[in-house]
């Protein structure tokens, strides 16, 4: 069978997530609304957080930088989502389709890295509070955030260039909605050992010890909210951890399922259900959710957003 190298191959087409008409019309409505709630949310949290002196302290300096990561993976994957489900032109160039992956994936490893750097700094913060400033200064803060979008370029770069020195069976049907390494590797009709290798190692690194790292800061930050003797105090601490653990679970499980699982290949336009729908999870559904539970609950964010609508109300009367 005659194999086709991707450095000669005009275009891809994504095949999306369904063929249905009806279908086509609830996703483009869903996806617009999580996209557009996404870019709100995010931008509202880094005007919050501008306009308030009160907020320029590391959490927030992480929460901002988690605020635009979250803007920039979303726009690097919902808009040719939403384009791609009502036109009938489906397919991606070449470059648009490099330039998506490397984008995604070096905005997803920095989103990983950087939740674990906001786990540890509530662990400073709440068990080691007279310590905090010194361990938190704008040193350490500056070089965490650019260690992490560091970290997340080196990665994307590997990964990128592994997945495209593969080669095709005449095939350039992508059976997903967006240009993902897991879906190249199952087209693949060469040896991806290598990209399984490269994926399982990075990821193992990245991934998996983001993950228990966060773990291990929670762990140490509800042992602290256990020593708390007002009991509405720790139910409304338990509550925010619940929250926080159940988004960062959320995301660093189906990254771990989609990235770190053996990738068996079937044939060029093989892709499961849970193939496909799982990344929305980390693609639109966590970007959208982390500034109303990572912020809109906290009290100060509350008090800048009322005072910026009385002054907007103010103002128009």
């Amino acid at each position: 069978m005659e194999q086709l190298n991707l450095t000669v191959s005009p275009r891809f087409n994504l095949l999306g997530l369904s063929t249905d008409p009806q279908l086509k019309v609830i996703y483009f409505l869903i996806f617009l609304i999580m996209y557009l709630m996404t870019i709100l949310g995010n931008l509202l949290l880094i005007t919050v957080v501008r306009i308030n002196p009160a907020l320029h302290s590391p959490m927030y300096f992480f929460l901002t930088n988690l605020a635009i990561i979250d803007i920039c993976f979303s726009s690097s994957v919902v808009p040719v989502l939403l384009r791609n489900t009502l036109s009938k032109d489906k397919s991606i160039s070449f470059l648009g389709c490099a330039t998506q992956m490397y984008v995604s994936l070096t905005l997803g490893a920095t989103e990983c890295l950087l939740l674990a750097i906001m786990a540890y700094d509530r662990f400073a913060a709440i068990c080691r509070p007279l310590h905090y400033n010194t361990i938190m200064n704008k040193t350490l803060c500056f070089y965490l955030a650019v260690g992490s979008l560091s970290a997340g370029l080196i990665d994307s770069l590997l990964q990128v260039s592994f997945t495209f020195q593969l080669s095709f069976c005449n095939c350039l049907n992508i059976n997903n909605y967006f240009c993902e390494v897991p879906a190249f590797i199952r087209m693949s009709c060469g040896d991806t050992f290598v990209n399984d290798l490269s994926l399982y190692i990075t990821g193992g690194f990245i991934l998996v010890c983001a993950f228990f790292l966060t773990l291990i800061s929670y762990a140490h930050i509800i042992s602290s909210i256990l020593k708390i003797t007002s009991s509405q105090g720790r139910q409304k601490s338990f509550s925010t951890c619940a929250s926080h653990l159940t988004v960062v679970s959320l995301y660093y499980g189906t990254l771990m399922f989609m990235y770190l699982r053996p990738h068996s290949k079937k044939n060029c336009h093989y892709a499961t259900e849970t193939d496909k729908i799982l990344p929305i999870l980390y693609t639109a559904v966590t970007p959208m959710l982390n500034p109303f539970i990572y912020s809109v609950r906290n009290k100060d964010v509350k008090s800048t957003l009322i005072n910026l609508l009385k002054s907007k109300q103010s103002y128009k009367n």
